[in-house]
């Protein structure tokens, strides 16, 4: 049950996001752009840092959702994302895309460690500068979703119901769920 009266039923940071709509659409807005909108990587590349963040942060809602998506956008390679899960470093990826791993933990367990020679091997195995801002921008950024979601005690769904969310993610992106209704905010 969540810390706070947030629509019954709705899993993870929808409920949020019902809850306060005015701060709501503004964490949809970011998610759509990191995500979605124009990158050198790829939108499934994305959704994969967003799920080995939310899983190093051991968010079940967020890794369940966001693994959903990439295995979505990946479509035939499906088990690429449990394999990254599991051992990135061993996973049949790009040395670019565990090179930017590598940083996206460092960002997630403390980013002042992230160095310059982690950029450098970054930028060896081909990372562009976006690359590695971006990488960056999503691990942070899911560190402080996670600590959102799990702060307020959200519904984590039935694993069967994630399936449907990645789908809807890699497909519509990131809009705001119907509007609620009114919740006594006090």
């Amino acid at each position: 049950m969540a810390h706070i009266h947030v629509p019954e039923g709705v899993p993870g940071i929808r409920s949020l996001v019902m809850y306060r709509p005015d701060t709501g659409q503004h964490l949809y807005a970011l998610a759509q752009a990191l995500l979605r909108n124009e990158s050198p990587l790829s939108e499934a590349e994305r959704e994969l840092i967003a799920t080995f963040v939310s899983a190093l942060n051991d968010c079940n809602f967020c890794a369940g959702s966001h693994a959903a998506a990439a295995r979505f956008l990946f479509g035939q390679d499906k088990d690429l994302v449990d394999q990254v899960i599991a051992d990135y470093q061993t996973a049949p990826i790009s040395d670019k895309l565990k090179a930017l791993l590598t940083i996206a933990r460092h960002v997630q367990q403390d980013a002042r460690t992230v160095s310059d020679e982690l950029v450098a091997e970054a930028r060896r195995q081909g990372a562009t500068d976006r690359d590695i801002h971006d990488t960056v921008l999503i691990a942070a950024t899911f560190c402080m979703f996670n600590r959102y979601v799990d702060g307020l005690a959200t519904l984590t769904p039935d694993p069967s119901a994630y399936e449907a969310m990645g789908e809807r993610m890699g497909t519509v992106g990131y809009v705001m769920p119907s509007a609620p209704v009114p919740i006594d905010n006090s």
